[in-house]
């Protein structure tokens, strides 16, 4: 994605023939607000001899000088990755409809060790104080993920930097690499290539053996061409993950118009491929999210739905101070639809905290119980896409473990296991992680809910959580929102549930008349 005069532009892996995996194209899509978009012809087609597998991943990049410079993944009919250079035909149209593919394509080939199949994604550039440019490709050595740099002056010729960006071992094959920075004072977002005091690095790898979207936080040393993480916790590959959920391929960019960092990624199908071709379309898109550092832990990132989604918003209704006692479920009355913006707030009794010694300190929320899991501390939350006898439900909540030392620890997780009725369906699993609760903070979460797609945020984004889901039941008019609290010792209060129905936002496809 990037802006480009007035307009953001989103470019995609799109099959244009069918609904499952193949014949990719660069898919081309503009809006004026990040939320309604129109469909433009194909940016780019499978149409060389070095990109006829498929136009792959690569990155969009506005240079100092207003020209674009898209870097992208090609592959040979003989299965070899390479690296390639397309730029607008027309730099006065701001719908940028028809490129260019240099005629010297294809730029680079895997070096030496690296697998013909295990070279792709090119990474946003940035630029260098001696002024060249440097862009990162992941991947992989045996069991190791690591990360290239290459660096050029002109885009045409380019250097393997001798230093690795990074390496972790164990990790696997790393792709669509990002590198970032993100200030440690203010809340805008940082152009990609600023640097300097203030200022940490964020290296991002999606992991394909883990099917994650990991970040560690760190400083970058241009001089040294390498990245090091603030420590083994916030390496890459191990705790921080954007979402833990069904989110994957993320990609962000400098948005200059707002001085924001915009991130987005898709989320991939969890039934039979078969389904996907019955309906004729598979994987979305998430909501965008601004992403920047969270100065209050200072050891991790916070993600937040773009403010323009809130022009969806209609008919809300707010709830205050709904008591939960130990196991109850509480209806909300909420309207009739799928689609919600809920924002909510909890607060445990602070006597049940003290009271409890200890309570499921080992607490994971991958292997637990899910929702229907009882402990003196948790789970509670929300119930959303729920039909009338709950027999569908997809659940987030919270839940909190205490030590024998007095110290809590409070996971964030999203229970699939009746989120569906369909038998195709092979994700019905819990999601989750624990999410950093500093002294005198509420617990807050955050839902966007759609009849395909459930995003929520806990404590203001420090954890994130995507499920794909698909109720047969709780669709449409059928859907109902509960709070509930499992707990058996400790009494919950809502202390504020704010809901707001979500319209649907506009799709169209470009034509003559639209461009007038």
């Amino acid at each position: 994605p990037m802006y480009y005069k007035g307009w953001y532009h989103f470019f995609y892996q799109h099959n244009p023939i069918a609904s499952y995996w193949g014949d990719l194209v660069w898919g081309h899509a503009v809006s004026r607000d990040l939320i309604n978009w129109i469909f433009l012809p194909h940016a780019m087609l499978p149409d060389q001899w070095y990109d006829v597998v498929g136009v792959w991943t690569g990155s969009a990049n506005i240079l100092p000088d207003g020209s674009i410079v898209v870097l992208y993944t090609g592959c040979t009919k003989e299965q070899v990755q390479n690296i390639n250079l397309a730029y607008p035909a027309d730099l006065s149209d701001p719908l940028l409809i028809k490129w260019v593919k240099y005629s010297g394509n294809p730029l680079l080939f895997p070096p030496p060790g690296i697998g013909n199949m295990e070279f792709r994604d090119p990474s946003n550039v940035w630029l260098t104080p001696n002024g060249t440019w440097r862009f990162a490709i992941g991947t992989k050595y045996n069991t190791t993920g690591i990360s290239f740099v290459f660096e050029t002056k002109n885009f045409i010729n380019y250097t393997l930097l001798d230093e690795l960006l990074h390496q972790v071992p164990n990790t696997g094959i790393w792709e669509c690499m990002d590198m970032y920075p993100v200030s440690l004072t203010g809340t805008n977002g940082l152009d990609t290539s600023f640097n300097g005091p203030q200022v940490k690095h964020v290296l991002k790898a999606s992991v394909q053996e883990q099917g994650g979207d990991f970040y560690g936080i760190g400083q970058y040393d241009v001089e040294k061409g390498i990245w090091t993480p603030d420590g083994p916790e916030v390496d890459v590959g191990f705790e921080l993950r954007y979402d833990y959920g069904r989110f994957y391929a993320s990609r962000s960019f400098y948005d200059q118009s707002k001085q924001r960092r915009i991130l987005w990624a898709f989320s991939r199908e969890c039934d039979a491929e078969v389904a996907d071709i019955k309906k004729g379309w598979a994987s979305l898109q998430i909501v965008p999210r601004e992403i920047v550092f969270d100065n209050k832990t200072k050891s991790n990132l916070l993600q937040w739905p773009v403010k323009e989604v809130e022009s969806l918003r209609s008919n809300g209704k707010e709830f205050n101070k709904v008591k939960l006692t130990a196991g109850s479920i509480v209806p909300l009355d909420v309207g009739k639809t799928a689609q919600l913006d809920i924002i909510a707030d909890f607060e445990i009794d602070s006597n049940a905290l003290e009271g409890v010694v200890e309570a499921d300190v080992g607490y994971n929320c991958t292997t637990s119980d899910g929702a229907s899991g009882r402990s003196a501390l948790g789970p509670f939350g929300l119930l959303v896409l729920a039909n009338d006898g709950r027999s569908e439900q997809t659940a987030v909540y919270f839940y909190i473990a205490k030590g024998t030392d007095g110290n809590l620890k409070t996971s964030f997780c999203s229970d699939l296991t009746r989120s569906s009725k369909a038998t195709d369906v092979n994700n019905k699993e819990i999601y989750g992680s624990t999410v950093p609760v500093l002294e005198n903070e509420k617990l807050s979460l955050r839902i966007l809910v759609d009849h395909s797609i459930v995003e929520a945020f806990a404590q203001g984004g420090r954890t994130t959580i995507t499920s794909r889901v698909y109720p047969t039941e709780a669709i449409a008019g059928a859907a109902r929102v509960f709070l509930f609290n499992n707990a058996t010792g400790a009494a919950v209060t809502a202390t504020s549930v704010k809901i707001w129905e979500m319209d649907s936002a506009s799709m169209t496809f470009y034509s003559d008349q639209q461009k007038a």
